[in-house]
């Protein structure tokens, strides 16, 4: 209405311009006067205007110059008046934009609202520019959820014609979506439904997500979502006719409703290839079709079945193969038929290796870790396990390989392209967990050092049980080799006198040389000298451990044999891991013993983000020579290791004193189900199912107040993470199922840890 209103104005002022000019419409412009202008130079308003000194007095031409005069955004009024053969241009300027200010805004900083509206200081002032202005503004609110944001700008007079620009502005609530609803939907239900899309229902825990605000550009990918649903439960001829976001009269509330065609549901009927590749192997690409004859239609499985192919004939050196299912649906008889055509293509080589976005990071750190070089056949399963090899130096926040197709049919070049993070911590942490109590950390560490790839750490640890300091070197490439070369220096105090009346403290260093035996075989070489000290025993302590009070060297080689083919070591969601470990005490020092030590984990994906892992490690230990394995050597099972437990709650203990003497041999396993937290997942939030299970026995200690059991000890829980903004956090309540008398239970735990 308000343009319209202008057009009107304007129109009018035209005819009013053009009635003095149609009745003189004759003679000859001799000179133009400009008026009421104070910063705008007469130069600048002549240049706008069509009409020159020396142009006739045409109605047209000078209706023209009136309105690109008004265009420029300049003027507020403009007149032009005839007066003898003299054009006289009467302005009133806009006034100029002094400060702009934002009042109201709370949700919503004044740089983001700042930076989305084109007006700005020392920028003449217009109307039509503040309205859009006002328009942006409400869009951002509305893209926050505000749907009841009033916006209203007004300006304050100042000397100078200036002015100063303020939004006034009214957030208002955030506008929840009340309920979603489904129209046509027959074979699945609305609660079912609810579940395939991200927009939700807002309910009083909806505080931890975002979903529960309307977001025109969520419901679309949410149409996309509830396509691909139908289409892989058999429903080929699905669509969404219709999404409806209706915003209540209060704007308190939208109510969404999808409209729904299911259609029939269909099987798959005849699949098949057609190939027009030479030399491909069509039986190993028909092994990997997914679905079978009779099953029911699944768009899904055709989808993963094209990307398997194509992976099966990049592997066979097609690396651009194009394969294409031509889908047929036979209506008559509700099944479709499939056929995936294989079309022609070269086989390929791998050209150059261009690397881009590594500002720090060497170039060689990066082309260490591909499986191929160029010049190699080209082998899609390589490069997607190069690509993860470099995310897990975790150098970057991204990897991205991908192959480019050249001038040359039989040749890729194979494009890298990583964005570097931040690899240094200069960090303090603290932090809570039921077996430290409080914690407080300082580190320092660089693990990308001159961007070699080396890791260099400097570390001291605090709590309430633990003293710990630190100083560790790694070099990943010793001697421009895959040689893995390390040095670790610590020093190391530790309260254990809730569990065995003692203090620790231990000191030492080592050195390590790791080196693959194959690509997922690596052995490491270690050295460590180290003293243990147990000191500060209690009067009531055992006898057991006031025989072992006093200071002791330890002088031992040892290695570490590592199998790993997990798809993520950070963060596994499919693989397994184990390592086997074997250490020799005795060249040198006061301690002889032996000990070897297997941890083995499988990670299995079940559904979406969902993870079942099952872990089980175990250890055996003897002293040779005279000697005997002591206390400050020996294994202790409970706290994460068996929860249910407390740290050292199982295995041998004086009947006595109830101090733990730690044990000889132990095995642990465990089952794990973890899962994103419904509708929170987003915000990093887990819960978890576990079942653990093991035993601790065996001491070389003989006496009738020891309680050695090897029996198995075992419990059940259930916990909840969250990767929070402040930290990691975890909770875990576990039930003993089986257990001995003495042994100390613990039911709750919990662990809370930040650094910044």
């Amino acid at each position: 209405m308000k343009h319209f209103i202008a057009v009107i104005t304007l129109c009018a002022v035209c005819v009013l311009v053009q009635i003095p000019f149609a009745q003189a419409a004759t003679g000859t412009i001799e000179a133009i006067e400009v008026t009421g202008i104070k910063r705008i130079e007469k130069s600048t308003i002549l240049s706008y205007m069509t009409v020159r000194e020396g142009d006739g007095f045409n109605s047209a031409e000078i209706n023209n110059s009136l309105k690109s005069l008004f265009a420029t955004g300049l003027f507020s009024d403009i007149s032009l008046i005839r007066k003898g053969n003299t054009l006289i241009v009467d302005v009133i300027e806009n006034p100029i934009i002094n400060e702009i200010a934002f009042e109201g805004n709370e949700k919503i900083e004044d740089n983001a609202l700042l930076s989305e509206i084109r007006s700005r200081p020392r920028v003449v002032y217009t109307r039509s520019r503040v309205q859009e202005d006002v328009r942006r503004l409400v869009n951002i609110y509305q893209r926050s959820g505000r749907f009841s944001t009033a916006i209203e700008p007004k300006i304050i007079v100042l000397d100078q014609n200036r002015v100063n620009l303020v939004f006034e502005i009214n957030e208002g609530q955030k506008t929840y979506i009340q309920n979603i609803h489904f129209v046509g939907n027959k074979r699945f239900s609305d609660k079912v439904l609810k579940n395939e899309i991200i927009t939700s229902e807002t309910h009083w825990y909806s505080f931890l997500s975002s979903t529960d605000t309307y977001d025109p550009d969520r419901l679309n990918y949410d149409e996309e979502l509830l396509r691909r649903f139908y289409l892989s439960k058999g429903y080929a001829d699905f669509k969404v006719e219709s999404t409806i976001a209706e915003l209540s009269p209060d704007k308190d509330d939208f109510f969404v409703t999808f409209a729904l065609h299911e259609g029939e549901r269909y099987h798959f009927g005849k699949i098949d290839i057609e190939n027009h590749l030479k030399g491909i192997n069509v039986q190993a690409l028909r092994d990997t079709i997914l679905m079978n004859e009779g099953e029911w239609y699944n768009a899904t499985m055709v989808d993963d079945t094209v990307l398997a192919m194509t992976d099966m004939a990049a592997n066979m050196q097609y690396g651009f193969v194009n394969i294409r299912p031509v889908v047929n649906l036979d209506r008559a008889n509700k099944i479709v038929n499939i056929t995936f055509e294989v079309n022609e293509s070269p086989r390929v080589f791998i050209g150059n290796i261009n690397i881009k976005g590594n500002v720090r990071t060497l170039d060689k750190v990066i082309r260490r870790e591909f499986l191929f070089a160029e010049g190699d056949p080209y082998n899609q399963s390589k490069i997607k396990k190069s690509e993860q090899e470099i995310r897990n130096l975790d150098f970057f926040d991204t990897v991205k390989v991908e192959p480019k197709k050249t001038a040359v049919p039989d040749r890729a070049d194979i494009d890298v392209t990583v964005t570097e993070k931040s690899t240094g911590e200069l960090s303090l942490g603290g932090g809570f967990s039921t077996e430290d109590g409080p914690l407080a950390d300082f580190h320092i560490r660089e693990r990308n050092l001159m961007g070699k790839g080396q890791d260099l750490l400097l570390g001291t640890t605090m709590s309430g049980k633990t003293q710990q300091f630190d100083i560790s070197f790694t070099e990943p490439y010793f001697l421009n080799r895959d040689l893995s070369a390390g040095i670790d220096l610590y020093h190391k105090t530790r309260d254990y006198q809730d569990e065995s009346s003692y203090d620790l403290k231990r000191t030492g260093g080592g050195l390590r040389l790791g080196y693959p035996l194959s690509r997922n075989w690596r052995q490491t070489l270690r050295y460590s000298a180290l003293t243990n000290e147990i000191m500060d025993v209690e009067a009531d302590a055992s006898t057991f451990i006031k025989q072992q009070e006093g200071r002791r060297v330890t002088s031992k080689i040892g290695q570490d044999l590592t199998y790993d083919v997990r798809d993520n070591i950070i963060d596994p969601t499919e693989g397994f891991v184990a390592s086997l470990s074997f250490d020799v005490a005795g060249l040198g020092g006061d301690a002889q013993y032996l000990a070897t030590e297997l941890k083995t984990a499988k990670y299995f994906p079940v559904f979406e983000e969902s993870v079942f892992s099952v872990g089980a490690q175990g250890g055996y230990m003897v002293g040779y020579g005279g000697e005997n394995v002591t206390i400050a050597e020996r294994y202790f099972v409970g706290g994460s290791k068996l929860r249910g437990f407390e740290s050292g709650g199982i295995g041998p203990r004086d009947a006595v004193s109830t101090d733990a003497l730690g044990g000889n041999q132990y095995v642990v396993g465990s089952l794990e189900y973890s899962t994103p937290l419904g509708t929170a997942k987003e915000m990093g939030l887990k819960w978890h199912l576990f079942t653990d299970a093991g035993t601790l026995w065996g001491l070389d200690d003989t006496g009738s107040n020891i309680q050695d059991e090897n029996s198995i000890r075992a419990a059940s829980g259930f916990g909840l993470s969250w990767q929070s903004p402040m930290g990691p956090i975890r909770v875990d309540f576990a039930f003993p199922i089986l257990s001995e008398d003495y042994d100390k239970k613990e039911r709750f735990r919990f662990s809370f840890g930040t650094r910044f």
